[in-house]
């Protein structure tokens, strides 16, 4: 009796060349296996634990992304498990090791590790330290990290203490008390970066925003209502709704204790910036901004206002832009928390198709904002 595999791939070659229409269940499965071969001819690491191939020749299944020499199409076989292609006779790879945790598993379980003794540590762990507790060279781990989290070991850190930082001010804890519990050396060092990391002074933070001043306008322009607040530092919030006491609402929950109030006529300038922007998009505006954030979200923040009016760019190709292509997800939660539309040109993103995906503030609009722009 022939081997159980070279009966399935003959019965496959069978079945690829019948002719005529396929049924439904039969169309929808060669659609998913043609997606599975564009992947598999471009290596896509991205597809490891979405399905695996075997070949009919060797008797072998492997990952997506093996590099080993790729068989003929009519060889090949699409199974959604491990598990699947051994119930059918074949082995697994000993190259790409196809029933083993992947290499995006083992990196994803090194920074997982690491990412814990970061967050256990009173001060941040040399890259050393951790590097060797991540069993990877120094190189390569500062490498994976930044992959993995879009991040710096560092850069993650300080988000961390700030965090700590954050508890430590909403707690009640003293400003001093707090610095030092959250792991920075000397007070100094973090009033240095207190603006970046909070957002306002410390002592400002801990009275959950009071004292801080914040001017607000809400104007009509053409997707309905649009409100624009800032600090003494510049713009802090730009949003579109269709009630105003609804967006005013918002604004206070978003700064509980900040003390805000209608804009004097000076910040007109910025309102009629920010419509000008809405109404004849294409121009220069060089606006000043206060908008609170981690690293990451600052990061690609600044990466949108980097896309030029009448173009668009994918989630993947900010990722890409930025230097961390595998924190899609990231990218597109940051987009989805931008405090500022339009100024931080957040509309400008969109599936890798094309499509328009979501919009904080409404598909449709998203939409017109694109049209307006020309790139739609």
């Amino acid at each position: 009796m022939a081997p159980t595999w070279r009966l399935s791939a003959e019965f496959e070659s069978n079945r690829r060349s019948a002719r005529g229409a396929l049924p439904p269940d039969d169309e929808a499965m060669k659609q998913q296996d043609d997606q599975r071969w564009a992947a598999l001819l471009r290596r896509d690491p991205a597809a490891d634990g979405e399905f695996v191939y075997s070949v009919a020749t060797t008797g072998v299944y492997c990952r997506p992304a093996c590099p080993s020499r790729l068989a003929l199409r009519g060889n090949i076989r699409f199974h959604d498990t491990c598990a699947d292609a051994e119930r059918e006779g074949f082995r697994p790879c000993k190259r790409c090791r196809p029933n083993e945790a992947s290499q995006n598993e083992r990196h994803a379980e090194a920074v997982r590790k690491a990412c814990l003794l970061i967050d256990e540590a009173e001060t941040p762990p040399s890259l050393d330290a951790l590097s060797e507790a991540a069993g990877l060279s120094r190189f390569h781990f500062l490498r994976v990290f930044r992959k993995m989290t879009g991040l710096t070991p560092r850069q993650y850190a300080e988000q961390k203490r700030a965090a700590r930082m954050r508890a430590g001010l909403r707690g009640g804890t003293s400003v001093t008390d707090a610095i030092y519990d959250a792991g920075f050396n000397s007070g100094s060092r973090f009033y240095e970066k207190a603006p970046e990391l909070l957002g306002m002074e410390p002592r400002q933070y801990q009275r959950g925003g009071a004292g801080v001043a914040i001017g607000y306008a809400v104007t009509p322009c053409a997707l309905g209502l649009v409100l624009v607040a800032g600090t003494e530092r510049g713009i802090c919030a730009v949003r579109f709704g269709d009630a105003e006491q609804a967006l005013i609402d918002e604004l206070r929950r978003d700064f509980p204790r900040a003390s805000i109030t209608l804009a004097d006529p000076g910040f007109n300038r910025y309102v009629e910036a920010v419509v000008n922007q809405i109404e004849h998009p294409g121009g220069s505006y060089d606006l000043p901004l206060d908008l609170q954030g981690t690293l990451f979200q600052q990061r690609v923040w600044r990466a949108l206002r980097d896309i030029p009016s009448g173009k668009t760019e994918s989630y993947t190709e900010v990722a890409a832009r930025l230097g961390q292509p595998s924190a899609v997800r990231a990218v597109a939660r940051a987009c989805a928390t931008n405090p500022a539309a339009v100024v931080v040109p957040c509309h400008r993103v969109v599936r890798a198709d094309g499509g328009l995906s979501g919009y904080r503030w409404g598909t449709e609009r998203k939409r017109k904002l694109l049209e307006r722009e020309g790139a739609r």
